[in-house]
């Protein structure tokens, strides 16, 4: 079988090494795959054996200014009809595309209008699956959603509120979970400090991961301490200032450090809890799951597939947003051992069951890949 993936960007975050995980899967199936992305960091984490065919597309992250933005946005439709030009010719003998972002849709729609790609050709039209990273539900998402969906044969979800949310855009949306690897034993810490909880937060510098709510639930809890793992994408830097300058007020000066890029394997042993406060839905957050299979007690915002994943006792929930809600869950969790156990073992055996990465990446895969 010969693939066609699709990626709208080449910065790499959770959706990106979902993708190159799944092409190592059909890469040692014997597939042919081909990467089709910007120049950047992902077609040097994919295997060697891929062939990587870069596209055009425009990333508004990086604009600066406002001028920057509108002439980004101006330069948009440009962008997709190239990109659609190089996808036409990357998957003349394909069996399947499959596309990684919601932003790529408008070039996907472009290359594959329908039956009208071959008409005349002789030539079949492969297969265009949606891998679907984003739980739908912004203006721009719906808008970006319907340039390009009347493309694609089917969706698949990283949860089911992820596949829930794109099912009026196409006709056939599943779901298939995020895994991750389940190691041997928790690797999570087992005791606490009193005079220095130690809570983490493991995600990319955006605004809608919640870093602002966490800092400030953080500031109404003096005794914890705060590790924030992760690193700001093109142009977020701005924002990556103003987390940096909240945390040097005198309510947490000294409380919260900076990891940038950081192995969970490392922090895990060292944190008592990790937060994930997004106050958009995350769709199959993999720094949750990490988390759940390493023994760390999880504290997320109850909506899109955290909620999913964390349902049943398998983490802490609180409203997307509320700093007290946050702030007094964190409180509650530090002090309480047995309920933090509870947390811990509930999460270790749903990992076990729904996430091992050795069972969901071919499930996924096949999904993607079916006729």
């Amino acid at each position: 079988m010969k693939i066609v993936a699709v990626n709208a960007g080449a910065d790499v975050s959770g959706a990106e090494k979902v993708l190159a995980q799944l092409i190592a899967v059909a890469v040692a199936g014997g597939d042919e795959v081909v990467l089709a992305c910007p120049e950047g960091n992902l077609p040097d984490i994919v295997d060697p054996a891929v062939h990587h065919v870069p596209v055009p597309l425009s990333r508004l992250g990086r604009s600066r200014g406002r001028l920057g933005r509108l002439a980004a946005i101006a330069g948009l439709p440009v962008s997709w009809w190239r990109t659609a030009r190089i996808l036409r010719i990357a998957a003349r003998d394909a069996d399947a595309v499959i596309l990684n972002s919601t932003f790529g849709l408008p070039a996907v729609g472009l290359a594959f209008p329908g039956h009208t790609w071959l008409r005349g050709s002789g030539r079949r039209r492969p297969t265009v699956t949606w891998l679907v990273h984003d739980t739908i539900h912004s203006p721009k998402q719906k808008v970006v959603a319907l340039l390009g969906t009347h493309a694609i044969t089917r969706a698949v979800g990283v949860s089911e509120v992820t596949a829930a949310s794109v099912r009026r855009l196409v006709r056939r949306a599943e779901s298939r979970p995020n895994g991750v690897r389940i190691p041997a034993t928790p690797t999570g810490a087992t005791t606490t400090d009193p005079a220095r909880p130690v809570v983490g937060i493991l995600a990319v510098l955006a605004a809608w991961k919640g870093h602002d709510v966490l800092l400030e639930a953080v500031a109404r809890v003096p005794e914890v301490h705060l590790e924030i793992a992760g690193t700001a994408f093109p142009g977020s830097e701005d924002w990556e200032r103003q987390l940096r300058g909240r945390a040097a007020q005198p309510d947490l000066a000294g409380r919260v450090r900076f990891l940038g890029h950081a192995d969970p394997a490392e922090v895990f042993p060292r944190w008592d809890l990790i937060v994930s406060a997004s106050t958009s839905p995350e769709a199959g957050p993999l720094g949750v799951l990490e988390a759940m299979a390493a023994g760390v007690p999880v504290l997320g915002t109850g909506h899109g597939g955290t909620a999913e994943y964390l349902a049943g006792g398998s983490g802490r929930l609180v409203p997307p947003g509320d700093v007290d809600a946050l702030a007094e869950a964190m409180r509650e969790l530090i002090h309480d051992p047995d309920g933090r156990a509870r947390l811990r073992d509930r999460a270790r055996q749903v990992a076990e069951r729904d996430h091992d990465l050795t069972t969901t990446l071919p499930r996924m895969l096949e999904a993607l890949t079916r006729a």
